[in-house]
């Protein structure tokens, strides 16, 4: 385990980043390293279902990592479950009131694939509960590989207007894919940045990232693992790191 980990006590000043998550262990494989690599030397939090939800003003991020399924209830109460879906509802409980406070107090934040459809639903946005049913793509189109073995899927296709291609330097690189939820009804607040054009539905591409829509608020999500990427040698590694970097940089400056 990292050392520079710490479950933080009540009163610390905001110098720390929040993670939410389903399994601890598990972040100390990429997530956490990740971070690190993009620049975090300060503290980290980790929160799981049945931690005490700490006050959020002593944050400086928020990073919303992946892991399985929304309820749909959590957009639309009247939406039955696909019976694809593996839902955990220990997180959506915990996550969706966090997001909707970050929001609120104007915290950084980054969600990771089942993080980047945590944010959107959580501002008002909806989900497609399954890619293959929906799109008419194979199974596996959009679940390769593993977060020890990613494996790069496909290409991403970023405007070149927004925020996060600017943040990245690049309008076009080959990502990892391991999900079958995406966003669908995008957030009010956020705008649809991102795609894989050739998985569509009626001239609709399916999302790959989103970003907040004013400039007060520095929330981006990413459908893809970059958390995954950050070592590899290949293009996409660069562009993953940058990820994180601009997470780092956007919580140093809050």
């Amino acid at each position: 385990m990292d050392v520079r980990v710490f479950m933080i006590s009540l009163g610390v000043s905001v110098s720390s980043i929040l993670v939410t998550c389903g399994d601890k262990d598990g972040l100390q494989h990429h997530y956490i390293p990740a971070l690190r690599l993009g620049g975090w030397d300060q503290d980290l939090e980790l929160l799981a279902p049945g931690d005490p939800v700490p006050a959020l003003d002593r944050f400086s991020g928020l990073l919303i990592v992946g892991g399985d399924d929304i309820h749909p209830r959590a957009w639309d109460p009247a939406e039955p479950l696909h019976p694809a879906a593996e839902v955990d509802e220990g997180r959506d409980a915990m996550e969706l009131p966090i997001v909707r406070e970050a929001w609120r107090l104007g915290i950084p934040v980054l969600g990771i694939c089942r993080g980047a459809q945590v944010l959107n639903v959580a501002l008002g946005g909806s989900l497609i509960q399954d890619v293959p049913s929906h799109f008419g793509c194979p199974s596996d189109a959009h679940r390769q590989g593993t977060w020890r073995v990613p494996l790069l899927v496909h290409r991403v296709t970023l405007d070149p207007a927004s925020r996060l291609a600017g943040l990245l330097g690049r309008t076009s690189f080959p990502v990892n894919s391991r999900h079958h939820q995406v966003v669908g009804r995008v957030a009010p607040v956020l705008r649809a940045v991102g795609w894989h054009p050739e998985t569509s539905r009626d001239g609709a591409p399916l999302i790959e990232a989103v970003e907040s829509m004013d400039d007060a608020h520095w929330a981006f999500g990413v459908q893809w693992h970059p958390e995954n990427l950050v070592k590899l040698e290949d293009e996409a590694a660069p562009v993953a790191r940058k990820v994180f970097e601009a997470f780092v940089a956007a919580a140093r400056s809050r």
